[in-house]
């Protein structure tokens, strides 16, 4: 009989002890604080589909202000620097895309709302780029959601490593320090951005924002879900009018994209690199055929359902 893996029980929620999940979250509640309160600078590195990549990174907490610069050492050349979560410049391959880079997935987490759709533990230590680190496990109690295991650097709370698991316990993704130093204030010249890191703008010269009324929903979303943001840009080239939802559930999150195809062919797909997964499907609308994609870092399976439930129009008015 294969055995199964220990961290797959664990994250499971078998050997969670109910004493430690207010601890859990007591660690949880000082991550969602840590970034925003402690500076730092360190070298991590981020695995994805089986694909390594080496960052360094400054962060700096000074006057209010949290300003962030992260430059990839291998590969491909990237920076992206950010002031308050917004991003200020990009360079490399991240210019095409959204400016996203790899992080730590600690953004104000509320463990009171994470623990109606995580079961929150406590499991273990460790140690990490030479810290000592207590081990908190966020295991979904349904098959809508990824498994994180959290390592938490003992003094500060900082993430020093984070895994994102399937329902099988499989590695989706890695993020782990190799080298910390929270004890010096990073400096102005290791913040500023190189010549190579472009201005990003709010809105693009090919795009503009745009308002529209709310043309589309969901008919099914997973427990816990909520939309956070919606908005409509269009193509001063094209003309198109391309609007997207923005779901999450306090950790995890997905977006919902509607193109207008205008006699387009197009072909429906389901793709999956490591944890983030996009499913299209073509829909018929009032104005013609749409393309709807659901991009997120949820099991393909809970995408699939989330495009298959999508419909024109509000909802209806409950009588």
């Amino acid at each position: 009989m294969r055995a199964i893996p220990l961290l797959a029980l664990l994250l499971s929620g078998w050997f969670a002890v109910p004493a430690h999940a207010d601890e859990a979250q007591d660690w949880l509640t000082r991550l969602g604080l840590a970034e925003q309160q402690q500076s730092f600078q360190g070298t991590f590195i981020y695995e994805r589909n089986g694909s390594f990549s080496t960052h360094d990174i400054w962060h700096r907490v000074q006057d209010g202000q949290v300003r962030e610069r992260l430059l990839r050492l291998d590969g491909s050349a990237q920076e992206v620097v950010r002031v308050n979560g917004r991003t200020q410049c990009v360079s490399g391959t991240l210019i095409a895309g959204s400016g996203d880079s790899p992080d730590s997935h600690a953004h104000a987490l509320d463990p009171q709302t994470l623990k109606a759709f995580y079961d929150l533990a406590v499991i273990g230590k460790s140690r990490v780029a030479g810290r000592n680190a207590v081990i908190v496990a966020l295991a979904p109690r349904d098959q809508y959601r990824y498994g994180f295991e959290l390592h938490l650097d003992r003094k500060t709370a900082l993430p020093l490593k984070s895994l994102l698991l399937n329902e099988r316990g499989q590695l989706l993704e890695r993020f782990q320090f190799t080298r910390l130093n929270t004890s010096v204030v990073p400096d102005d010249p290791g913040l500023q951005p190189s010549s190579e890191c472009l201005p990003v703008a709010a809105s693009s010269d090919k795009e503009q924002q745009v308002d529209t009324p709310q043309a589309w929903r969901l008919d099914w979303l997973p427990p816990g879900f909520k939309l956070t943001n919606s908005h409509a840009r269009k193509d001063s080239q094209t003309n198109v009018v391309v609007n997207s939802l923005m779901y999450a559930d306090g950790l995890a999150r997905f977006s919902v994209f509607f193109e207008p195809l205008n006699g387009a062919v197009a072909t429906e797909s389901r793709t999956q690199l490591g944890p983030t997964v996009a499913v299209s499907r073509r829909l018929v609308a009032s104005e013609g055929e749409v393309m709807v994609t659901v991009v997120g870092e949820i099991p393909i399976g809970t995408a699939e359902r989330i495009a298959l439930s999508v419909r024109q129009g509000a909802a209806p008015a409950k009588s």
